[in-house]
């Protein structure tokens, strides 16, 4: 059987011009559906639900998560700051959503990928804290946010030993492209730092008391159909759901 993933949306209360206009809508880069369809699961994108109890029942149908990046930013209130700097903020829906699943998957062990923004998500929702903006709080000679296509790669990253990461990767430094202006600053209780880029910004968080649940601060959905590593990290997801479905 072919798991089922529960893939987060982007959604445009009826303001953002770069995502419909006035017309209030859910929006998502096909990107994410196909990787997960290409790795063996069936995509299932999640409706935005306000209240807890939706939440859980969401939860409870899906085998795994696919927390999504985002071209805005979790509202610094979030995780305890006021915004200093200017920048999108994500939807109130969006991000209630992404906070209140990520919370609960943790807690039920449901197999879980962050990526980009999912990954400062996942982050926030466990009790991390983020750097509002790479280039005013962190002095570094890298482009996070270069203006090239994210279909090529920018750096590289230098993982854990003995990591759910590299376990997957099978190498201790691996390529990967870039495409945010914000990155975590204090990691949850719960996960710990398992990839940095060389300037120090963390590039994959994990938890290690979990079966699987794996934050990347890059975007392997641009990479994966000629990068075999990438594609391994949705294959990675796809074999953990699919055993968690069967634990069921």
């Amino acid at each position: 059987m072919k798991p089922i993933i529960g893939i987060t949306p982007d959604f445009n209360p009826g303001d953002r011009e770069d995502m419909g206009g006035k017309e209030p809508f859910y929006f998502l880069r096909a990107r994410y559906a196909k990787a997960i369809e290409d790795a063996g699961g069936i995509p299932f994108i999640l409706p935005l639900m306000p209240d807890r109890a939706a939440w859980k029942r969401i939860v409870s149908q899906v085998d795994g998560l696919l927390i999504t990046g985002s071209g805005s930013d979790l509202a610094p209130e979030t995780y305890g700051e006021k915004q200093q700097y200017k920048f999108k903020r994500m939807s109130m829906q969006r991000a209630t959503l992404e906070l209140g699943v990520s919370k609960i998957a943790y807690q039920a062990d449901v197999p879980m990928l962050g990526i980009c923004g999912g990954m400062q998500s996942i982050n926030v929702a466990l009790g991390g804290t983020l750097f509002q903006d790479i280039d005013a709080q962190i002095k570094t000679p890298i482009a996070h946010l270069p203006t090239y296509s994210a279909t090529k790669t920018a750096h590289s990253i230098q993982i854990e030993p003995r990591s759910l990461l590299r376990r997957i990767a099978g190498k201790a430094k691996i390529q990967v492209n870039s495409s945010h202006h914000q990155s975590i600053k204090k990691v949850s209780k719960s996960l710990v730092t398992t990839a940095v880029s060389p300037d120090g910004v963390i590039e994959a968080i994990e938890a290690p008391d979990k079966n699987f649940l794996l934050g990347v601060q890059w975007h392997p959905e641009f990479l994966y159909e000629k990068h075999p590593i990438q594609k391994k990290l949705f294959q990675a997801l796809i074999r953990a759901a699919r055993s968690f479905s069967c634990r069921k």
